[in-house]
């Protein structure tokens, strides 16, 4: 009997060992894989990253119109019907550039609209299935070029809108309405949408589940468009001037992001504000000199093609004839280029102020990894460059460029259209004074710059964050998932079992200790039953 009590403990505390493991097991287990989705409210500007899209299954569209200032491009997105664990995986799967130039050019003919437009929009047709077009939603976003025609003629741009929205209700498409939107939401979609790409919000773990990126930095974004440029990025101290910055929660994460965008300082609005420099400082119109054109080239531009812009207005001739040309001869000279550029600019406004680039406009210092898209790109091509190398790299490239003759030019350029080729001497200066001076980056931080225009077959910029906003396909919080036992709980049990079996562990290795000394002593008394 004796005996039999001395075994009754070892006994229990097997048992409670067993149980408190298979209850560890078994509730995790439930944890897991009893997990539920759930559908909660959507927030805006929501990503997964589109690089494990495996599915073959049905897909959805969506179309997007980047209607910018020089050019509309539309983009056509899909996504699988089924999302995984409710997040949309979205990719690129069509680009389409409208013929001729952007929407605001037709402030006096807004019914001309419709036939270059007709090309592309029969293309993408025929890329979703004729049964899927119903359902498939249109957004167009207008960018700096409305902005400047809003603020210059309100009933023009409203004109050029309605236009668009008869159009489109022609088409068998579902439109969604197109807007102007304003230069904040271009810098933080833009930045949202390099991030989504580059899979900096999203990851999948090796359980194939979507988690947070461990220590992943996110990335800032420098956009350059026809009329206005944007500065995109989580600086160091996010509470200084809180007015400048946008707070994004993405997947349970808040990300506050300062942006600006410069109005006027687009790469076209930005020449044609040049240009009319050049000619106030001349002495005749009939023949002006530009420095950043190549040596030898020589065009006529008619005075409104660069002083009848609302950008162009504090340097309009006193005389100003629309249709009058003007003659511009071209002298290749790099280091008078330079010069006469950084007249664009209104450091002295700042007074030296390490907060403030130019224009009295306040910017935190620049942190991180960035990427530069848009016209930023296509200009560094040009100059056979790419990705991301140092600055004395670009200043030597951009002088040996700014110094060839036209002839020479045209063997240089991988693609060479005149309205382009004329004017990359004039880009490449202007991008050196707003990365350089204007947004200070320098020698040191430069190659943190990747020159970039696609991530995989999907473009950098602003309209597929813009369509996921409007479309609220994912949601804001980073946990969607209703669990079997509140987390709280679920820990508190983990806890408890664990120091359980534990207690039960240390206690039979006790009595294995004990029932070893009492054998030593005495061999006839044993602390178990031999079977």
């Amino acid at each position: 009997m004796n005996r039999m009590l001395t075994r009754t403990p070892s006994v229990v505390a097997q048992v409670f060992l067993l149980l408190s493991i298979i209850l560890v097991i078994a509730i995790a287990v439930i944890q897991i894989n009893q997990q539920q989705i759930l559908s909660p409210g959507l927030k805006v500007l929501q990503f997964s990253t589109p690089r494990f899209c495996t599915s073959f299954g049905p897909k959805e569209y969506g179309i997007v119109l980047d209607a910018g200032s020089s050019r509309t491009t539309v983009y056509v997105y899909e996504w699988p019907a089924e999302k995984e664990n409710d997040t949309g995986v979205v990719t690129q799967t069509f680009k389409c550039s409208v013929k001729g130039p952007g929407i605001s050019s037709y402030e006096s003919n807004p019914g001309a609209l419709a036939k270059p437009f007709d090309e592309c929009l029969n293309k993408v047709k025929e890329r979703i299935p004729v049964h899927l077009h119903k359902n498939t939603s249109v957004y167009l976003g207008a960018t700096a070029g409305m902005r400047l025609l809003r603020m210059q003629n309100e009933t023009a741009a409203n004109e050029v809108l309605a236009a668009i929205q008869n159009y489109f209700g022609t088409l068998p498409f579902e439109f969604r309405g197109a807007q102007i939107i304003t230069g904040p939401e271009e810098g933080v979609y833009g930045w949202i949408t390099a991030n989504y790409l580059m899979g900096n919000f999203l990851e999948r773990n090796l359980w194939r589940t979507w988690v947070h990126p461990y220590r992943k930095e996110t990335v800032g974004a420098l956009d350059l468009g026809g009329a206005s440029a944007q500065i995109s990025f989580i600086p160091e101290d996010t509470q200084e001037n809180s007015n400048s910055t946008l707070q994004v929660k993405l997947y349970g994460y808040n990300y506050n992001v300062y942006t600006h965008s410069f109005q006027c300082y687009g790469r076209d609005e930005a020449e044609k504000k040049f240009l009319a420099l050049l000619l106030q400082k001349s002495n005749t119109s009939s023949h002006v000199d530009n420095p950043c054109y190549p040596q030898n080239y020589n065009t006529a531009l008619a005075m409104k093609h660069f002083s009848g812009s609302l950008c162009t207005q504090s340097v309009r001739p006193a005389t100003y004839y629309p249709n009058q040309l003007v003659n511009f001869h071209g002298t290749g000279d790099p280091g008078l280029c330079q010069e006469m550029v950084s007249l664009l600019f209104n450091f002295t406004a700042c007074r030296d102020r390490e907060d403030c680039p130019f224009n009295e406009i306040y910017q935190p210092k620049v942190k991180g990894n960035f990427v530069a898209f848009s016209g930023f790109y296509y200009t560094i091509n040009a100059l056979n460059l790419s990705g991301h190398f140092s600055l004395a790299d670009f200043n030597s490239s951009m002088w040996f460029f700014c110094s060839q003759s036209w002839a020479q030019l045209q063997f240089m350029l991988p693609e060479f259209e005149e309205k382009y080729a004329r004017s990359y001497c004039f880009s490449a200066n202007f991008i050196y004074y707003l990365l350089v001076h204007g947004y200070h980056f320098d020698a040191e931080t430069w190659p943190q710059i990747h020159f970039q225009k696609e991530v995989g077959n999907s473009s950098i910029g602003w309209s597929l964050g813009y369509m996921l906003s409007l479309t609220n396909m994912i949601p804001s919080e980073g946990k969607m998932i209703q669990l079997p036992l509140k987390p709280s709980l679920f820990a508190g049990l983990l806890v408890f079992l664990t120091a359980t079996a534990l207690l039960c562990f240390l206690f039979l290795a006790y009595l294995c200790i004990v029932s070893r000394k009492q054998k030593n002593i005495s061999p006839v008394e044993h602390v178990f039953i031999q079977e």
